[in-house]
């Protein structure tokens, strides 16, 4: 590389990284590893991962490429993916916020009912507390890529419909953290934590009466196979987290360093809303081909789930107290202030 585009790519910035990387021909590539806890067709591979593997790999002229891991193989445990980053195990990984339990009790205001319906609206909320630094230090043992949320999520049932909040009473129900399992107890239902891979078989031996998840899961995982009503309730999402392991990101050449800037944090947080637009209607038109009911409370409906819910959240908040969080209410009241805000557009 000479001179004059050594120069270039110094004072370019971000902005323009899309120029190759040049590299002689017997250098060896970094490859790195990434992993996800979801089936190969799921969108975290087919769409994000892919994707990004082929692009790093073709912005740095080969210098960088990656290997996808996902849940068929054995770093696709959902409950291990932040823990394979920070030991180096793998070196990118998504994962769920909520599992394991009390991980990233900060990141967890996002979940609270009602307080996200679009996912990119969640998504950018929660990347923006991160970097105002308002989740405190759950994530300092990671290079963080980005945080997202889903869209607003729903119920789905077996054999008994959900139409009001008392008809969760006595439900047992696959739940993704604990900020949603108090809200599902707070309603009298039984959450149940379990990775993707176990639902359908616990669904279909009657350990499970339902699910609380996203269209685009039960569509992965085939369980509107077994599931016949789903409540549009948008009563709730889960965080997720796309991390990186710190000694994987200083080990970076300085100019593929640039490139990966470029393609993560807000450029990549950006990109997480049409994502799950394309996941979620996957799932939806599955269960709509299928025959199975959709449930769609009205806002007057809503207004009144939000209404009783709204102890249960004063309730949450005041235990992330005990985890650490310095002022959950403040936190709380600064997510909802940056929902509002993208969502106003």
């Amino acid at each position: 590389m000479d001179i004059k585009r050594r120069t270039i790519l110094k004072t370019a910035g971000a902005g323009l990284a899309m120029a190759m990387i040049g590299r002689p021909a017997s250098a060896q590539a970094i490859t790195l590893k990434m992993s996800n806890y979801l089936p190969p067709m799921h969108g975290f591979t087919t769409d994000f991962m892919a994707p990004f593997a082929a692009e790093l790999e073709s912005r740095t002229n080969g210098a960088v490429k990656a290997q996808i891991l996902d849940a068929t193989t054995a770093f696709g445990k959902l409950e291990r993916q932040a823990d394979q980053v920070r030991a180096g195990v793998v070196d990118i990984a998504i994962g769920l916020n909520g599992i394991p339990r009390d991980r990233f009790p900060a990141s967890s205001v996002i979940e609270m009912p009602f307080l996200v319906e679009n996912a990119a609206s969640g998504s950018k909320a929660l990347w923006e507390l991160y970097k105002e630094g308002a989740l405190g230090k759950e994530y300092d043992d990671f290079h963080v890529l980005g945080l997202m949320t889903h869209h607003g999520g729903l119920i789905h049932t077996i054999s008994k419909p959900v139409r009001t909040l008392q008809d969760l009473a006595g439900l047992r129900l696959r739940t993704p953290s604990p900020a949603v399992s108090a809200m599902l107890e707070a309603a009298g239902a039984s959450p149940v934590g379990m990775p993707p891979s176990a639902i359908y078989e616990n669904l279909q031996k009657g350990a499970l009466d339902g699910v609380v998840t996203t269209w685009d899961l039960v569509g992965a995982i085939k369980i509107n196979e077994l599931l016949k009503h789903h409540t549009d309730a948008r009563a709730y999402v889960a965080g997720f987290h796309i991390l990186m392991n710190k000694k994987s990101y200083d080990g970076l050449p300085a100019d593929a360093k640039t490139v990966f800037d470029d393609m993560t944090g807000d450029n990549l947080v950006a990109k997480m809303g049409g994502w799950w637009d394309k996941w979620d209607k996957r799932g939806r038109d599955d269960a709509v081909a299928r025959g199975n009911e959709i449930i769609e409370l009205d806002e007057a409906s809503r207004n009144q789930w939000k209404a009783e819910l709204a102890p249960m959240i004063d309730t949450y908040l005041e235990g992330l107290k005990k985890l650490g969080v310095e002022d959950p209410q403040k936190l709380y009241a600064r997510a909802q202030e940056l929902v509002s805000q993208y969502d106003a557009g």
